[in-house]
């Protein structure tokens, strides 16, 4: 069974960082493209970052580009995403997504497993 666990939310004030990790079992997802996608409280579901299966594509939403970085570890079928610089509005829950494609997906309905989700909360 495919499961996806992210990890490393918390709380933390504006300007500061957090790094998220999201771990996945039940398969090798080295040929699987990984997003992140974030859901504000009472907002819909929206696209954060991904990158490709090798690493070697990486796509960020223009609300984030700049301080958010994705990254992966295909030996230990993690991917990551650094958030510095935090804002109020970066406040979410935070999910991670995996595609067996080895491009990169922007796209939230294109993924097929997704995690539980983990909570960033940033305070003014």
């Amino acid at each position: 069974q495919v499961q996806l666990v992210e990890s490393g939310g918390g709380l933390v004030q504006a300007g500061g960082s957090l790094r998220l990790s999201c771990a996945a079992s039940g398969r090798t997802f080295r040929s699987y493209a990984r997003a992140w996608f974030r859901q504000p409280s009472g907002k819909e579901r929206e696209f954060v970052a991904a990158i490709s299966w090798s690493g070697g594509m990486t796509y960020y939403a223009d609300s984030v580009k700049g301080r958010f970085t994705i990254s992966r570890d295909n030996a230990k079928n993690t991917v990551y995403l650094q958030m510095n610089s935090l804002k109020p509005e970066d406040t979410a829950v935070y999910y991670c997504a995996a595609r067996p494609t080895i491009t990169v997906v922007t796209t939230l309905g294109e993924y097929d497993y997704w995690g539980q989700g983990t909570q960033v909360t940033v305070s003014s």
